[in-house]
């Protein structure tokens, strides 16, 4: 169950692979319009940027998939990992909502993402695996967001365009 993080991660992530860069870049007048406070410049993603993100990401869930693999589930890593990714496919509907339209990742989002997450939790529970409630758990799942916003931060500074010397 466990490697099944990584396939339907990789299900996923090859559409947002196949339409970030592009989406964002006819997205952002749009959305500057509707949603000027936003720093939009800040947020442009070239493609490098996003085969790098996406790299980088699938660095951390395999090694979530590999540790929930080795404990039979029972890491705190891997579930607030799994636990993430199906708050992120949640979090792909609101955006596909909240733009009335298209979103990298709206359609595998609740194809492969959110019924994997459901399906995985109910396979730690029939297996009575017991989940990373309290503080550590908590925690773990805090730190998804820090976690994808320092996989984009690293993938800007490993694509930023230096100065010719």
């Amino acid at each position: 169950m466990a490697w099944g993080l990584l396939a339907a991660w990789a299900v996923h992530d090859a559409e947002e692979l196949a339409t970030m860069a592009g989406w964002t870049r006819r997205a952002r007048p749009r959305l500057e319009r509707h949603v000027p406070w936003v720093p939009w410049e800040r947020l442009d993603m070239s493609q490098r940027h996003v085969n790098t993100a996406i790299a980088l990401m699938g660095g951390v869930v395999a090694v979530a998939a590999a540790t929930g693999a080795r404990t039979g589930g029972q890491s705190a890593t891997f579930q607030a990992v799994l636990a993430g990714f199906g708050l992120h496919g949640v979090g792909h509907l609101v955006q596909a909502a909240v733009t009335r339209g298209y979103t990298p990742g709206a359609v595998t989002a609740p194809l492969v993402v959110i019924p994997y997450a459901l399906w995985g939790w109910r396979r730690l529970r029939q297996a009575d695996v017991p989940t990373a409630a309290g503080p550590s758990g908590a925690t773990a799942l805090a730190a998804f967001p820090l976690v994808l916003g320092g996989v984009h931060a690293l993938a800007h500074v490993l694509t930023r365009r230096r100065p010719a010397e």
